[in-house]
């Protein structure tokens, strides 16, 4: 069996996160959308809230839940096979190409990168957090759960 995590911040989560986890989810036996936490990003949205909002929006049979520590002890300690990473851009690639390189390293783990829907490349969590703030529309760029609980912040 095929055991594949596909982690984040999802802070928040977007339409591009769901586009990743619904082809990724076709692609192996189990997916499980991991909530890391990044301290290089101040979050907006506790860790809770992000796993109840992602639980809320994927598909049936994907688990969400959030990961402390090493992506690559958490891999190794749950029979993981494959990191999924959602690409919009070269940018991206480049960027997420030396983590994946790093948990190999560690884990043996391999990293499968899934191309975003190009119509959703230009969302981002940072830049649904920027419009959010300025009170900007958002429900065309998030589920609608999402879109509420960041009216509500903000």
């Amino acid at each position: 069996m095929t055991i594949a995590i596909y982690p984040g911040s999802f802070d928040p989560p977007t339409l591009g996160h769901l586009d990743v986890i619904r082809r990724a989810r076709g692609l192996f036996d189990e997916l499980r959308v991991i909530v890391a936490h990044n301290p290089a990003k101040a979050g907006l949205l506790p860790p809770e809230t992000r796993i109840e909002l992602l639980a809320e929006a994927v598909p049936s049979g994907v688990r969400v839940e959030a990961v402390d520590g090493l992506l690559a002890d958490y891999c190794r300690d749950h029979r993981v096979s494959v990191i999924v990473k959602g690409v919009r851009s070269a940018a991206d690639f480049a960027a997420d190409l030396p983590e994946a390189l790093m948990n190999r390293h560690l884990s043996g783990v391999e990293t499968a990168f899934v191309l975003g829907d190009p119509a959703l490349s230009h969302i981002s969590s940072s830049l649904v957090k920027v419009i959010a703030a300025a009170g900007g529309p958002v429900a065309d760029l998030v589920p609608a759960a999402v879109a509420a609980r960041l009216k509500e912040k903000m």
